[in-house]
């Protein structure tokens, strides 16, 4: 599923794409699953002739502010992504393999972008769990209104991280999954962060020290940073983190450490973590 770095990294090459154009031409794929509170025409007449000033992220959540009251918002859902050409689409290490074969315009596509000066944008999503939708002020309506911070952009200081977490019994990689308390925080993230920060996942939110506190604002605040940094390119990604010997729920995986590392279900889902290590 894409997360935060992900999300990023469609954020900039939107940007690229389509920051101070003008959106000439528009073709939505008739699926009312994606296009779920506007029809596909509703979102092409909404998009069509407008010019895009800027590209936000918040969490998950992408929108576009057009020079018009109607802003489309995006969500990538389980496998969603924005594509352009010349540019190869992201592997996700919870697929294996790249999106696609290289093939413009690609294949599951949902909504596609001409811009003034010949520059395109698609949104693909082969699983049909993402969403295009419509806001007048993206930031004040569901669902971004009902999200928490984003750990990139908006990292409470200290003593407001603590207070966001006292009193909270929940297990604290079920917080970290939790998109009213950190927008954009996904299952990998969560166990890379509380394997960084030496933390068990089973514990509880309010028990955790301020010493412990500390490491584990410092470290979500730092494997997301790293991560956005090399575009979410997982082949990029330090050769210590967990990431990479996480996937597969082997009982003989291991940290780059020899460390054994164990498969636990929290809230649902999957959990890989460090018994020896995280306590």
């Amino acid at each position: 599923m894409p997360e935060l770095p992900e999300v990023e990294r469609g954020r900039r090459l939107a940007a690229t794409a389509c920051e101070g154009r003008r959106i000439e031409r528009v073709r939505c794929a008739n699926d009312r699953i994606v296009f779920d509170e506007h029809s596909p025409a509703q979102v092409r007449r909404a998009l069509i002739g407008r010019r895009v000033r800027k590209v936000h992220r918040h969490g998950k959540q992408l929108w576009f502010e057009l020079d018009d009251q109607n802003h489309p918002l995006f969500h990538f859902g389980m496998a969603g992504a924005f594509q352009v050409p010349g540019v190869p689409a992201l592997s996700l290490a919870s697929s294996g393999k790249r999106d696609g074969d290289g093939s413009w315009p690609p294949r599951h596509l949902k909504i596609h972008l001409w811009m003034e000066d010949g520059g395109e944008l698609v949104m693909t999503d082969k699983r049909r769990f993402g969403r295009i939708r419509l806001r007048a002020e993206p930031r004040a309506e569901p669902p971004i209104s009902r999200l928490g911070f984003d750990p990139l952009t908006q990292m409470p200081p200290m003593e407001e991280f603590a207070r966001r977490l006292r009193g909270r019994r929940v297990a604290i990689k079920s917080l970290l999954l939790d998109q009213g308390f950190a927008a954009g925080v996904g299952n990998w993230i969560a166990d890379e962060v509380l394997y960084q920060a030496g933390i068990d996942p089973r514990r509880g939110a309010d028990s955790l020290s301020k010493a412990e506190l500390r490491r584990l604002r410092n470290k979500l605040g730092a494997v997301v940073k790293k991560a956005v940094e090399v575009d979410a390119v997982k082949e990029r990604f330090p050769r210590s983190w967990l990431f990479h010997h996480r996937w597969g729920k082997s009982a003989s995986a291991r940290t780059a450490r020899g460390q054994a590392i164990e498969f636990i279900e929290i809230g649902g889902r999957t959990t890989a973590w460090v018994p020896t290590l995280q306590k």
